[in-house]
């Protein structure tokens, strides 16, 4: 288990993310899951608060 966000998770769970977390979070996690380097969701998340 990685943990690391990929661009199909980020589709998948669109609903949950902005209903829980909210649009910034969102938009955060599709720019990370579009990145070349690898990052986890607790990351974006906590990034930038």
């Amino acid at each position: 288990m990685r943990g690391v966000i990929t661009g199909k998770d980020v589709f998948r769970h669109s609903f949950t993310i902005v209903r829980l977390f909210g649009t910034r979070c969102y938009l955060r996690c599709l720019r990370a899951a579009m990145s070349p380097r690898p990052s986890t969701f607790l990351e974006v998340v906590y990034a930038n608060g």
